[in-house]
């Protein structure tokens, strides 16, 4: 088995367990939780020229965090810039919603990032070749806005397909 399968199978059970930790609490429908994170989604797909970084910024509350791997968490006034650093490295990037899950407050988004880098990216050189990895993120919502966000991406298959001969 690949790590890859750990990772998602780790994820899969995170889900569970907050499905379960939160089901007596009052859930979103699915039609509020899309509406909640679709500006954040808005902001990953923001095509050079608009504002990702406002976009963030809007869609989250002032003391939101992004935590990735081994919950280690940044503030939005770090991760809203960063995230309008995708544009840039890679213009066509498209993050699609595949499907969402409601666990009281907790939205949780499976979906498809793809792009082709305008240049080197992740440490590959550029060579023109385009990715499709797959993203969990389970954000928590305060007051309809995003205040809380752990995710994982498959950047080293990216890279894998950046890399292919």
């Amino acid at each position: 088995m690949t790590p890859r399968f750990f990772r998602l199978a780790a994820a899969a059970g995170t889900i569970a367990a907050l499905a379960a930790s939160h089901a007596s609490a009052q859930a979103l429908t699915v039609e509020q939780a899309r509406a909640i994170v679709a500006p954040f989604y808005d902001a990953l797909n923001a095509a050079p020229g608009r504002d990702a970084a406002a976009l963030v910024l809007a869609a989250t509350t002032a003391d939101w965090v992004s935590c990735g791997n081994n919950d280690q968490c940044s503030p939005r006034e770090k991760v809203a810039p960063a995230i309008a650093g995708f544009s840039r490295a890679i213009p066509d990037l498209k993050w699609e919603i595949k499907e969402i899950l409601v666990a009281g407050d907790r939205i949780v988004v499976r979906g498809e990032a793809s792009g082709t880098p305008a240049g080197p990216f992740m440490g590959v050189p550029h060579g023109g070749r385009s990715f499709r990895v797959m993203s969990i993120d389970i954000h928590t919502v305060r007051d309809g806005k995003l205040t809380r966000a752990h995710h994982i991406e498959d950047w080293m298959g990216a890279a894998r397909q950046l890399s292919a001969k």
